[in-house]
């Protein structure tokens, strides 16, 4: 048994393969006799995929925002959060968002035992199936973190912070634990001791209090994000830096 405790790094997907902008985290990877491909795939707003089909068939499984999934020959159908999509082997199909929200899934496929591949056909024809219809209330479970120890708190600051590109925020720790979500561009994030993973929009973090933090560095584009500072009475959140 493997247990991953601290989600790997994403990547950009190939553009050869996607419209638009989206990132893919591999959570497990074909092993032994197993031939099972699980990968965490988060689309920006109007990013889909090319039509393709896969030679055993894929199943999706949305877990947050929202997009379309259509069939060749049928309608664009709206997924959300929940939805689980079973695609059957050698159908043709195309996935992703909105053009308005961002959408991310789980992609679940068996790989073929005799190494065919996915066929990558042509672009999505036009804009797509555009907006997706407004509903009036959407809620979504992002972070559910235990803290280590209870604590006092008796207020919360919420700061939205920009890191200008490429500048690293070097070793630090903070007085208190934080929680954030990033808004817009990427970071490298990386707890002391543990693997790196690249924060993109929609993505959030925990910072245990008093863990030593020893990346967050923005990377090419900038990263801007909200962070969330629960706060003791007479207690000031704060950032100290550490020398190595």
């Amino acid at each position: 048994m493997t247990v991953r405790r601290v989600p790997p790094s994403s990547v950009a997907a190939p553009a050869d393969v996607i419209t638009g902008s989206a990132w893919v985290t591999s959570l497990a990877e074909p092993d032994g006799p197993s031939r099972t491909c699980v990968q965490r795939v988060l689309f920006a707003p109007g990013a889909r995929t090319r039509w393709h089909r896969h030679p055993l068939g894929q199943v999706l499984v949305v877990t947050e925002g929202t997009g379309y999934l259509q069939l060749r020959g049928g309608p664009a159908t709206l997924i959300r959060p929940g939805d689980t999509v079973r695609v059957a082997a050698g159908e043709w199909h195309w996935h992703g968002a909105t053009d308005t929200t961002a959408m991310t899934h789980l992609a679940i496929e068996e790989l073929s035992e005799d190494g065919a591949r996915t066929e990558i056909g042509e672009p999505v024809a036009g804009s797509g199936p555009g907006p997706a219809p407004a509903e009036p209330v959407t809620r979504t479970l992002v972070l559910d973190q235990r803290l280590p120890a209870p604590r006092p708190v008796d207020r919360v600051e919420v700061r939205r912070i920009t890191i200008a590109p490429g500048h690293r925020t070097g070793l630090h720790v903070h007085n208190g634990p934080v929680f954030g979500s990033i808004e817009s561009g990427s970071a490298v994030y990386r707890i002391e001791g543990g693997p790196e993973s690249v924060l993109t929009p929609g993505d959030v973090f925990y910072e245990p209090e008093s863990t030593r933090i020893a990346r967050f560095d923005a990377q090419d584009e900038g990263v801007t994000f909200l962070a969330h500072f629960p706060a003791g009475p007479g207690e000031t959140p704060t950032l100290t830096p550490l020398d190595r």
